[in-house]
Formats: C-alpha cells, structure tokens, sequence
C-alpha cells in the first residue's frame, strides 16, 4: 500500500509542480477538466446508451405533458406517474457507471486532499501536534520526547489526555519549514512531515500505521510502530480565490470537472 501511494502521490506532484507557476487554482481547474474527460468516456463505455437515450425521452414527454395539459387532473397524475418511473429508471441505468467511477474517484480525492486542501502553518502562531498511543501503551510511563527542526519552537509540555490515549504538545513555527518533527518512543524514531510558511504545497495529513487506514490518509508511509497508532497536526483549511471569491477546493473541482463533461458530451456522444 506505501508503494501505490507514493506513486500515486508521485505522479501527482509533478503535474502540481508543472503548475506551480500559476494560481493553484489553474492547475486543479486543469486536472478537473481532464477529470470531467474521463467521466464521459467511462459513462460511454460502462452504461446502456441506447435505454438511457429513451428514457430521458420520457422524461421530457412527461414534462412537456405537465406543461401543456396543466387544467387536466388526469393527464397531470398520469405524465407525474410516467415522470416518476423515467427518473426512477434513469438512476438505475446510471448505477453501473456510478459504481465503475467510485473507487477511482475516490482515491484521486483523498490524495488531491493533501495538495489543495490543506495550508501551511502560519508563522508565529502557536499549533498542535498530536499523537495517538495504542492499547498498550501504558499511561503513567515516560511521555515521547518531541525533537522539531530549527525553524519549530515546542512551546509546552507534553499534555496527556488518558481516556483517548494521546499526547499532545503545542509548537510555533518561526520561519518557513519543510521539514521533519521526530518523536522517541520507547528508543525508536518516529517521523511526521512539517509544512509551514505561505506557499501552497504537498502537506499530508494524519499518519497512521494501519495498512487500511492508509487507504484514506495515504500522503504519508505508515508509521513503522506498535505504539503509536497515528500522529496528527492540526493544518488551517486551503482555499482556492477566484475572483476575489473563496472556494472550498472540492467544491470547485466537481463544478469544473461536471460543467467540462456537460459541454463536452455532444462532441464525444455520450448521453449523460
């Protein structure tokens, strides 16, 4: 699973970096226009086209129906009926591609999550880093020793919350970073990537030492320990401007990603 993930992660920083000349924004408006592509070539290929074809028919045979025959009740109830069962049947055609695209979708999100939808720390602002400790770990024993790169001041003890078993420490970049927070656990090293600065980048999330946790939190390897199950710090949200406008970055990619496929599906002839 660390092997799929880092060539995942792998491939998309360099088209992350191919972009970093622009906005962020331009680079994840191209990736989900591409996105939107791909949407439409899987639904051609995956769906019945030809029943899909006359059941939109329906639909709007039904609709013209409601339009037209608005002051006859029995028209009205039987193009609702007609409306229903269309719909109805439309989103069973459509279930089969939906299931096709899931899994891929899915996993493109979770990994674009760590490049667009989280910011560095700020500088001079006090953060949290957390660690959260196994079933085995045995509360009243020595807390981990936090070692931060130059750039990083720990600004308190370590603080234990018992009952969830973990430990927490607050920190305070200085100066721009991106380096590695160590912790010392029972005589062995366990790492946690630090970004902090202004420019957007790669910025992982929680790390894990669970193979299928990894699935939803993968921008980091697993962490090689028996003792620590997971090891967090807490990033603001990233948001995408446009126009003066902020956008949550998953947001704007669906709306790219569906407008690109909506405007494309004549050229390739897809019925959506």
């Amino acid at each position: 699973m660390d092997l799929f993930n880092a060539i995942f992660d792998s491939l998309l920083l360099f088209f992350f970096t191919a972009f970093s000349w622009a906005p962020p924004v331009v680079g994840l408006s191209v990736l989900a226009a591409a996105t939107g592509v791909a949407i439409l070539w899987v639904w051609g290929k995956t769906s019945d086209q030809a029943r899909m074809k006359k059941v939109k028919n329906r639909v709007w045979a039904a609709l013209f129906e409601l339009r037209v025959y608005v002051d006859e009740p029995r028209v009205i109830w039987r193009a609702q009926k007609a409306l229903f069962t269309a719909n109805f049947h439309y989103m069973a055609l459509a279930l089969r591609p939906a299931l096709w695209m899931l899994v891929p979708m899915a996993l493109l999100l979770v990994h674009l999550n760590a490049f667009y939808g989280r910011a560095p720390l700020p500088l001079d602002r006090d953060a949290i880093v957390t660690v959260g400790m196994s079933s085995t770990w045995d509360p009243h024993s020595p807390a981990p020793q936090l070692v931060a790169p130059p750039q990083v001041l720990v600004t308190s003890f370590p603080v234990r919350a018992l009952d969830a078993r973990e430990i927490s420490w607050r920190i305070r970049p200085v100066s721009a970073v991106s380096g590695q927070l160590t912790f010392l656990v029972d005589g062995q090293r366990v790492q946690k990537l630090i970004e902090a600065g202004t420019r957007q980048r790669f910025i992982p999330g929680r790390s894990v030492n669970s193979a299928l946790q990894s699935l939803w939190m993968p921008a980091e390897r697993r962490i090689a320990s028996n003792t620590v199950q997971w090891i967090e710090i807490r990033y603001p949200v990233a948001y995408l401007s446009v126009l003066g406008v902020q956008w949550n970055w998953l947001l704007w990619f669906f709306a790219v990603s569906m407008v690109a496929a909506l405007l494309l599906k004549k050229r390739f002839g897809v019925v959506i």
